[in-house]
């Protein structure tokens, strides 16, 4: 009898796994459960399009080493299907005598991952981009952008041609565990697996729990709210342009984004959410709020990032604070030349004792696969994700 798999989120990590199952076995009987009416609702349709190279993960890590791999494979299978992307490269721009030791830091890290970064002065900079403000600069030529939710519909074309079962506005609510046998309890009626891969995004912790397993991590929605430049700021921008991040943080700073679509992205930020899709401030969830108030790790992390927090609120609430952010890269930009645009939501696992996950993280209980901690660059290695995932498969 072929294998009957169950894939839990519909997107680009879900899906990525999904074909790849097919892709290995044809004859697998593949259904993928998606809660909303659409894929690629949340964090795959919501971020700025980048395809990142692996310049800023240690060194043997799994992002670093799946972020390499999963970008040139995107790349090609985006050539193949015809989807929209572009090779830019991008700028790693230091602002000020204080982060030219992290750029140097930066640099030796992009070249331990074995990425043609070159480092730039000022005047070489302006060369890549004429309106940054810059003492030094990193250019990292295998940075790119595709529009990923053409991806996701490629993917969703190639598993609906392999004859797999897609069912969006399915919801998982729990899960009776047999012998030989998981039966996936449904919004839509129960459904027989012989293996589940929960690739559930903001809620993986939640499908986790549903399915049986413990999870060691809770997963923490940081919102990360976009501008765009209006049309006539556009042309101060060409490619992509960063800071130099905080080592001691997952999240990049506000930068600067040129889309495949021509339309140049500012951000984001990185604010706690008040709702697993928490996509706006009075987006508010009182039930997980009062999981979130009552969970130790949440006031444990809060300790140890109060001063990036307080600042990143500030930031929010602020369009001259968000701006000064972006002006310290391109400081010919003013606040009138930020329109708004629709936010994200970052799903972060957090550990028992406050702290973040930095790397992917995927756990196994009995007959189920969890996708955990899938932050950036999880849509740029999807593909790569997907490899590793079914490799873990019973």
């Amino acid at each position: 009898m072929s294998r009957r798999v169950v894939v839990v989120g519909g997107g680009i990590v879900g899906l990525a796994v999904a074909e790849r199952i097919l892709r290995d076995d044809p004859a697998a009987r593949v259904t993928v459960l998606e809660k909303e009416i659409r894929w690629a609702a949340h964090q795959t349709g919501r971020n700025s399009g980048v395809v990142h190279s692996g310049l800023y993960y240690p060194p043997g890590s799994a992002k670093a080493r799946w972020c390499r791999v999963g970008a040139e494979e995107l790349l090609r299978f985006a050539e193949v299907e015809g989807v929209p992307h572009a090779r830019t490269g991008k700028l790693v721009v230091a602002t000020s005598p204080a982060e030219l030791p992290g750029l140097a830091a930066l640099h030796e890290r992009g070249l331990a991952n074995g990425l043609a970064v070159r480092r730039l002065d000022a005047a070489e900079a302006r060369e890549h981009e004429p309106h940054v403000a810059a003492l030094a600069a990193l250019h990292v030529p295998e940075t790119a952008v595709v529009d990923y939710p053409a991806v996701c519909a490629a993917l969703v074309r190639r598993l609906a041609a392999g004859g797999a079962d897609l069912r969006l506005g399915t919801a998982v609510t729990g899960a009776r565990e047999h012998p030989d046998a998981v039966t996936v309890e449904t919004t839509g009626g129960p459904v027989a697996a012989d293996v589940v891969i929960n690739c559930a995004g903001l809620h993986t912790d939640v499908v986790a729990r549903r399915l049986g397993h413990r999870p060691s991590v809770r997963i923490v929605p940081f919102r990360g709210e976009y501008a765009e430049l209006t049309p006539a700021a556009a042309p101060l921008v060409h490619g992509l342009v960063y800071p130099v991040p905080d080592p001691a943080l997952p999240f990049l700073g506000v930068h600067l984004t040129r889309g495949v679509d021509g339309h140049v992205h500012a951000g984001p930020n990185a604010v706690l959410a008040l709702a697993r899709e928490g996509y706006r401030w009075r987006d508010v969830d009182p039930v997980e709020l009062a999981r979130m108030a009552a969970d130790p790790r949440l006031w444990r992390l809060a300790r140890r990032q109060l001063r990036t927090g307080v600042d990143e609120v500030r930031r929010s609430l602020s369009t001259r604070r968000f701006a000064d952010g972006l002006r310290r890269l391109v400081p010919a930009l003013r606040d009138e030349d930020l329109v708004p645009a629709p936010a994200g939501v970052r799903a972060q696992a957090v550990r028992h004792d406050g702290s973040l996950v930095d790397d992917f993280l995927v756990e196994r209980s009995g007959r189920c696969v969890h996708v955990l901690n899938a932050p950036s660059p999880a849509a740029t290695a999807a593909l790569e994700i997907a490899r590793h995932v079914t490799g873990l498969l019973p």
